[in-house]
């Protein structure tokens, strides 16, 4: 248990301070329920998943578009950031406007962490503070796959522009209660919906994953809806352009998060008949020009390269 200083008004209307406590942890029982949720969620993301057939492909994909629709905004973006990844970058107009929050769709296996673990490197390498929060894998095996690529992660460790933390699910949830006793103006400390590391502010950040996340908060829908939007909240605040990964029939059943983010990245691995294919779509990017086609993509030795001219599914609409 941990004590924390609450205010409360006497009938005389003075305000004193008086101890309190709030839990930390769930009932044993919810506790086991949300651990092997997650652990579910960790064994799935190392293993490689089946390619989804066309009409599964499909089904979620419209889900997700039917509420990525939004009105034709009008603003006006001065800095643009690039991916540096091979192919990508041409699908946009400029590149994706700085300070948005982007979501990274798919399923497991599909590139999502390769994706963002490689912009991170590019954008490392020029200097640019970034920052892998990961709630699944850990560090070093984030960094053994960036040394599979030849991204050197050590060495942007080292010169003090990268920075992979590993953080505890659970600690989400009892960061929540905190938030939901400041929403009620009763907390005086101040909480943040997520550690970030001191003296370090990076100009890039991923999360990997919202779904983990979300495994935390079974059975608790109205506390995870007020987590993320505390969450977008607190990145917009932060000025940094943030990657949010998701799994993407986690978004098909719930759209929270998609109402809250600026853009949204789908990754997709389909079997089409014999064929399998690899395939890349920005969905919405917020105020910014972008090409709306699905095209292909392949996971090379040094990473992702997206052909922007090789069109997958073009009769998708129909």
């Amino acid at each position: 248990m941990k004590k924390i200083k609450r205010i409360i008004k006497t009938s005389k209307s003075k305000k004193i301070i008086k101890n309190s406590k709030i839990k930390e942890t769930p009932k044993n029982n919810e506790m086991e329920l949300i651990r092997k949720r997650i652990e579910e969620k960790m064994k799935g993301s190392k293993l490689p998943e089946n390619p989804v057939t066309l009409a599964e492909f499909k089904n979620n994909r419209n889900k997700i578009k039917n509420h990525a629709k939004i009105k034709n905004e009008k603003i006006l973006h001065t800095n643009w950031i690039k991916t540096g990844i091979e192919g990508f970058d041409e699908l946009t107009e400029h590149g994706i406007p700085k300070g948005l929050s982007v979501l990274v769709v798919g399923g497991p296996g599909t590139g999502k962490t390769i994706f963002c673990l490689q912009m991170l490197a590019n954008a490392a390498k020029k200097g640019e503070k970034c920052l892998y929060i990961t709630f699944e894998e850990s560090e070093e095996r984030l960094k053994q796959h960036m040394r599979d690529f030849g991204w050197n992660p050590d060495e942007l460790i080292k010169k003090g522009v990268l920075q992979i933390k590993k953080l505890n699910p659970f600690d989400v949830t009892r960061s929540v209660e905190a938030l939901m006793e400041q929403s009620k103006g009763e907390l005086m400390i101040d909480v943040e919906p997520i550690e970030m590391p001191k003296g370090f502010k990076p100009d890039r950040i991923v999360i990997d994953s919202l779904s983990a996340i979300a495994s935390a908060f079974v059975g608790k829908e109205e506390s995870y809806r007020m987590y993320i939007e505390q969450l977008f909240n607190f990145f917009q605040k932060f000025k940094t352009t943030t990657f949010l990964i998701t799994e993407i029939v986690e978004l098909a059943k719930s759209m929270t998060e998609e109402f809250m983010a600026d853009g949204v990245i789908v990754f997709y691995y389909i079997k089409h008949g014999n064929s399998r294919e690899r395939a890349i779509e920005i969905l919405k990017l917020r105020g910014a020009k972008h090409q709306e086609k699905i095209v292909a993509f392949q996971i090379m030795d040094n990473g992702i390269v997206v052909y922007p001219e090789q069109e997958v599914f073009g009769d998708m609409e129909s």
